[in-house]
């Protein structure tokens, strides 16, 4: 049994309370009474806390690193579950330098709780065999990306799951270590990037990686003996490969189901169109989010396959574990120990109960975006209110909450803030300014900053990546609307947070007071000065809110807008989306 470089068995505790393992005829002696045991000399050794890796990555030529993630999902259970193959499963995984993860917290609003990203990449040229169904890398398709990124929340407490989907063509500020970019490119820069991105952008941390690859997906679709999907009405992507004529439902091979989750320009035939050439049939018009939507449902049905079999048949184990274990790749953190300790928490969740969400988005509607004179294609903007909410929902915590530490976000006068005008509309900066000083920031200085577009983020610095700032960044863009996110960089004026105004956002209005003063400036959608009302300050015994800063781009005719409203956490199927036979079928 070849060793990937993880601890020998007598230095792996999980071996320790295993036992003898046959690892030849593939059986244990482990059962349900061991679990326990082993649960608790888990406990012991661990302490249940993980620690965070600080060392640098390591450069190593990988296979693809494509990885559906969603399937990780049952998979970190399923090969953490069979306790009976520890110390097979801890030399066959392969481990990876991943930096910015975290500990699991161990107080605070989200004690407990951990977040595992499961990825999915590009990397065609990291194959050993090419294959001409994923595109080849001598000719061209060489890019990569993480075309599926998910997070799954763990909470212990409440013995629950959540799972949170991330768009791949968000434009977010810190993709790169160069700069803004799509959240999907920033595997480009390895796997920590991407760790970065989503602390930084998204507030979320991350306590563990997971990634797996085309053949690992396929691998474990045929060793369940294949899934059963149901497809409503014909449809077809001629970028996968999906191909299905007759609706009804169908097995599926591992190679046939890749294609039904990596369809992303999907056409289908509804009711009225008669010909029987896809190429003359509709395409739906949600890309990723429609992919993302099918990914959830397919999950389910995986879900449903993987309880139907059970995790105590050995032969069923056995050939998930040979077909899994050597070609997983996890973060160095992620112990054989944390796999176990996880089934012994969530054995009993019912996947197919879990929320999952997906990230809000507004998708743009101007085709190619231009950005500091670069051409990014297709992109979408976040929706600062609508993630905001969908984050805490995943995570299970309140609005005042950091969602980083789990602890209480900083009062506003304890935050200095600085404002650079973004855009180059007339007073922006200095009305933003006034704005977030009603609201209780202490401000300290404005200036400009060279635009970067007609369509243009508001960005929310902070220049150190400690607790503190941190969440000053974060209780500043919650005082925000429209198209805000939070970015580690650089602050000006000696201010903790520096905001870069964008094209669509409002700072939002004070709460009532006992009196109102007239006269507060306010930015039009052009992003000129005006006046709220005339007169001096006034008594009132009814007070509104006092007027907020909005700088938009927003127009009369939704479908001129330049993007859509935000999308939903959580979309229905469509009637062409294959889906869960039904009873029987």
């Amino acid at each position: 049994m070849a060793s990937s470089g993880s601890e020998g068995p007598g230095h792996d505790p999980v071996e320790a309370a295993v036992g003898r393992s046959d690892r030849t005829a593939g059986t244990s002696t482990f059962d349900e009474s061991g679990l326990r045991a082993l649960g608790e000399q888990v406990a012991q050794a661990n302490g249940r806390k993980r620690h965070a890796h600080h060392g640098h990555a390591r450069r190593r030529h990988r296979r693809l690193w494509w990885a559906f993630g969603i399937l990780a999902t049952v998979l970190v259970l399923v090969v953490g579950g069979t306790a009976g193959y520890a110390w097979y499963v801890s030399h066959e995984i392969h481990r990876f330098d991943v930096r910015g993860l975290t500990d699991v917290p161990t107080s605070g609003a989200d004690a407990g709780t951990e977040n595992i990203l499961l990825v999915g990449s590009t990397n065609r040229c990291a194959l050993t065999v090419q294959n001409a169904a994923y595109g080849l890398c001598s000719e061209g398709v060489n890019g990569v990306n993480s075309d599926v990124v998910m997070i799954l929340h763990l909470n212990p407490a409440t013995d629950s799951l959540s799972i949170l989907s991330i768009p791949r063509d968000l434009f977010v500020p810190n993709a790169r270590t160069t700069g803004a970019n799509k959240i999907d490119a920033a595997l480009y820069d390895g796997p920590s990037q991407l760790v970065a991105a989503i602390n930084e952008n998204l507030g979320i941390p991350i306590q563990h990686y997971v990634v797996l690859n085309f053949d690992t997906f396929a691998n474990v679709v045929d060793a369940l003996g294949g899934v059963k999907m149901y497809f409503p009405e014909p449809v077809f992507d001629a970028y996968s490969g999906l191909k299905v004529l007759t609706p009804g439902c169908l097995s599926l091979d591992g190679f046939h189901a890749l294609q039904v989750v990596r369809a992303r320009h999907l056409q289908y035939k509804p009711p009225g169109v008669t010909t029987t050439d896809p190429a003359y049939w509709p395409f739906e018009n949600q890309s990723d989010l429609a992919r993302i939507r099918r990914d959830h449902e397919f999950l389910r049905v995986l879900a449903t396959a993987v309880a139907k079999n059970g995790l105590s048949n050995p032969i069923t184990d056995g050939q998930l574990i040979s077909s899994v274990a050597p070609q997983l790749d996890v973060d160095k953190t992620f112990s054989t120990s944390d796999m176990v300790s996880l089934v012994l928490n969530f054995h009993g969740v019912n996947v197919n109960k879990a929320p999952q969400l997906t990230l809000p988005v507004q998708v743009d509607q101007f085709g190619d975006y231009i950005y500091d004179g670069g051409d990014y294609g297709d992109i979408e903007f976040p929706s600062n209110v609508q993630d905001d909410k969908v984050i805490q929902q995943f995570l299970g915590i309140g609005p005042s909450t950091d969602t980083m530490t789990g602890t209480p976000l900083p009062a506003p006068s304890a935050v200095t803030v600085s404002v650079l005008n973004g855009t180059g509309a007339v007073d922006q900066a200095g009305d933003t300014s006034t704005a977030l000083g009603a609201l209780g920031f202490k401000t300290v200085g404005v200036g400009d900053s060279p635009p970067v577009g007609t369509q243009a983020e508001t960005v929310v610095y902070f220049a150190d990546k400690t607790a503190a700032d941190e969440a000053a960044a974060q209780l500043v863009a919650k005082s925000m609307s429209g198209a805000v996110m939070t970015a580690l960089g650089p602050t000006v004026d000696g201010a903790q947070v520096t905001v870069v105004t964008g094209s669509q956002f409002t700072v939002n209005a004070p709460a009532p007071s006992a009196t109102t003063t007239t006269g507060s400036a306010v930015a039009s959608s052009t992003g000129s000065a005006v006046a709220s009302s005339t007169g001096s300050a006034a008594a009132s015994s009814t007070t509104a809110p006092a007027p907020s800063v909005t700088t938009t781009t927003t127009t009369t005719d939704p479908a001129t807008a330049p993007f859509q409203p935000p999308t939903a956490a959580v979309e229905p199927l469509q009637p062409w989306d294959p889906r869960a036979c039904p009873a029987g079928g």
